[in-house]
């Protein structure tokens, strides 16, 4: 069964072709960015029963470089078959398709990575008759993008950053990062993004709790099943505790517009919320101090330190 990981490491390039040109930047190669872009079949079948498929295929057709075919493969661990199959992906393209292939492989964590990236000769060792020299991203060569302003300028790296590093301890700040860099986007382009995030990070439950605590603080722009489980916790939250329409209507719809009352409890329970499933303690009177708070931009400010915290006093530092 393919798992989210997986899926979102090669999908990336699937929802931003333009990606590889960024990547290639990374890994010290230049490739001009292409003039057009084409999703292929994955489906590398041949007439005989046996099924091949490759994760992402894509065609980029360019002037300058003219044309290539991008073969991209989500790898989460050493395989001894993979070289033998990459090297049938990238023979049985070329005679498909008559254009140059290039195979790269996205890794989560560093030995997968450079076991993946290892030049593998085949044939007899007085003369090999075909070498594959697949590129590879991983954790050891992708940067770690945690300034919002860098991440704003390429959302698509930011997004390959935070799934590549998924495992890693930086992932917490990459996270956080693209979560600011996301702040007031468009929701066609920030709602593939966060669930691109959501679904790289899926086997690590504590990056995948965090990144559900940063979603959290604005809904508007997530459609995933980690929005609806938010959802679903406000919607029976409110009504559990009786909260006014403003706060039953923002959970259920979005937080309909002029509702800031409505907006405002939605905010603090938020931070209860992240507290609570933090194991920090909340006193009544800090309780009090948060859910009685009205202004948006301190219950704002209030989160951002909640993700951190390690005392409710924290949360209303220098205030």
């Amino acid at each position: 069964m393919v798992s989210p990981p997986h899926e979102a490491m090669h999908r990336a390039f699937q929802e931003y072709p333009e990606l590889f040109t960024g990547v290639s930047r990374v890994l010290g190669l230049t490739f001009s960015p292409p003039d057009s872009v084409t999703l292929l079949p994955t489906d590398l079948t041949e007439d005989r029963p046996v099924e091949r498929r490759v994760d992402t295929l894509v065609r980029f057709d360019s002037e300058s470089d003219g044309s290539l075919l991008l073969a991209v493969e989500a790898q989460r661990g050493k395989d001894p078959d993979k070289p033998a199959a990459w090297a049938y992906y990238l023979s049985f393209l070329y005679t498909k398709y008559k254009i140059p292939p290039l195979l790269l492989v996205v890794c989560q964590d560093r030995a997968t990575a450079e076991w993946a990236a290892q030049t593998v000769l085949i044939g007899p060792a007085q003369w090999p008759a075909l070498t594959l020299r697949p590129l590879v991203v991983g954790p050891h060569n992708m940067p770690l993008i945690t300034d919002p302003e860098t991440a704003r300028a390429d959302l698509a790296l930011a997004t390959l950053s935070a799934i590549t590093h998924a495992k890693g301890r930086d992932v917490d700040a990459i996270l956080k990062t693209l979560s600011t860099a996301l702040r007031g986007a468009p929701e066609a382009v920030a709602d593939p993004i966060v669930e691109l995030v959501a679904r790289g990070l899926s086997s690590n439950r504590r990056a995948v709790e965090l990144w559900r605590n940063l979603v959290a603080v604005d809904l508007s722009f997530y459609k995933s099943w980690l929005s609806e489980e938010i959802r679903e916790e406000g919607r029976e939250k409110g009504l559990a505790e009786g909260r006014a329409e403003g706060r039953a209507e923002g959970r259920a719809e979005g937080r309909a517009e002029g509702r800031a009352q409505g907006l405002a409890q939605g905010k603090a329970e938020d931070i209860l919320l992240l507290l609570e499933r933090r194991g920090v303690d909340v006193p009544d009177v800090e309780r009090e101090r948060i859910t009685s708070c009205d202004d948006l931009d301190t219950l704002g400010r209030w989160f951002d330190r909640a993700i951190t915290a390690a005392s409710a006093d924290e949360v209303f530092a220098d205030e």
